[in-house]
């Protein structure tokens, strides 16, 4: 599995099989069936006419891959779908984004599965956008990724029941309130002889998968599979997977209205993935206090607002104005603290890279001036990403319209 490639939770979206209702009776056999209602063959005594022996025309193979995909992205203020062709390269053809009340979903957790039903319902047809073949993004601290070795198991039986064993020893989560799905990155044989498997671990509590799935599906969804935000941010921002392992990782940081998803790629995987309790709201907070105001007052000040340069956003005095200012500054500082802190944590870890590049997204990184105060902090190379970059875009696609927001929704359009 490359860098690029989803992990699906495919057990959230079982398939109905036919006998599979309640009460239903065991079914004759297949062949037997073809044998019963075989269409039985005509006597004649004519000779075969030459087209009698023609051979059928081979039916292509399916490559089993979805074309095409609709990404949506469920977020504390606002819901996001891309609409994405995957033929060879892929291509974004659509992108739509509405406003959520910010009581349904709160901290990644969905608090009100039928308001949220009703407005994917309104939302999907005011769009005009297909609701088959949705790919539903989430991103939550239930969520656990990790990647590790296993060595000297051959047998596929075997080695479900190892990870199993190793998803209770290194995730925070009891198995059997889990879904866990898993892909093996690549294999090895050391020199004694022994297959070593590299295998990237996702495990979700089944509960938080559940609500969302039963949401979607009650506005009439069909979900082709559920993907990691973190995956899926890497799949639009970052470049396309190396063969191998880079020299240094690269880290991308979404930061949305309620928190920040923070994923950490080697060029090939995601390596590392946290959800961290900070957002635009924060920086709502910081005003408000600042100036004792609500939140919801202090948002368009933040909108008005700059890091890069000293402003004074319409309303404010100039002494208003810097203490606005220093009020965002201190929780930047915070902010940054998070991300030394979970930058700690994956270096930490065996095999761990050097950290080469920082690439920001969001709502909310669209700050100006957010990314070069980031940067001078963290002493690393930051940059605003363009969730373009990889994908060719349709003619009715804006691009001058602020497509931060929308990044994690192109990603999960993204097939590779």
């Amino acid at each position: 599995m490359d860098l690029k490639k989803e992990i699906k939770l495919s057990d959230l979206v079982p398939r109905r099989r036919r006998g599979d209702a309640a009460g239903a009776q065991p079914s004759e056999s297949k062949p037997e069936r073809k044998r019963r209602f075989a269409r039985k063959p005509k006597e004649t005594t004519a000779e075969p006419t030459p087209n009698a022996a023609k051979k059928p025309k081979p039916k292509p193979e399916r490559s089993g891959r979805t074309k095409k995909l609709v990404g949506l992205k469920i977020g504390a203020s606002q819901v996001a779908a891309a609409r994405v062709v995957n033929n060879g390269e892929p291509q974004l053809v659509q992108v739509a984004r509405e406003e959520l009340d910010t009581d349904i979903v709160v901290d990644g957790e969905l608090r009100q599965p039928d308001e949220l039903a009703a407005m994917l319902r309104r939302f999907f047809r005011a769009h005009k956008l297909p609701r088959q073949n949705v790919r539903l993004g989430i991103s939550n601290n239930r969520v656990g990724v990790r990647v590790f070795e296993i060595a000297g198991i051959d047998d596929d039986k075997q080695l479900a029941n190892a990870i199993k064993y190793r998803a209770q020893e290194t995730l925070p989560i009891p198995v059997d309130e889990a879904v866990l799905d898993f892909q093996i990155l690549g294999e090895r044989t050391d020199d004694e002889g022994v297959l070593h498997r590299r295998v990237l671990l996702v495990v979700a509590y089944r509960d938080l998968i559940d609500r969302y799935a039963a949401a979607c599906k009650k506005a009439g969804l069909r979900l082709a599979g559920i993907d990691l935000e973190a995956f899926a941010i890497l799949r639009a921002l970052a470049p396309p997977p190396t063969p191998e392992p880079m020299a240094s990782a690269i880290v991308v940081v979404s930061v949305g209205h309620d928190r920040t998803t923070f994923a950490v790629s080697d060029g090939q995987c995601c390596q590392f993935t946290r959800v961290l309790q900070w957002g635009g709201r924060s920086l709502d907070v910081a005003i408000a206090k600042a100036l004792d105001l609500s939140p919801s007052e202090a948002q368009p000040i933040k909108l008005a607002l700059s890091l890069a340069e000293p402003s004074t956003p319409a309303g404010l005095t100039s002494e208003q104005a810097d203490q606005v200012r220093e009020a965002v500054i201190q929780v930047v500082h915070e902010f940054t603290r998070e991300l030394v802190s979970s930058l700690q944590f994956y270096q930490s870890q065996p095999g761990s890279l050097g950290i080469g590049e920082i690439i920001l997204t969001g709502g909310t990184a669209q700050l100006p001036g957010f990314a070069a105060e980031l940067m001078r902090l963290l002493g690393v190379r930051t940059s605003l990403g363009d969730p373009l970059g990889h994908i060719k875009v349709g003619k009715k696609v804006d691009r001058e319209q602020q497509l931060g927001s929308l990044t994690a929704a192109i990603g999960l359009g993204i097939e590779y």
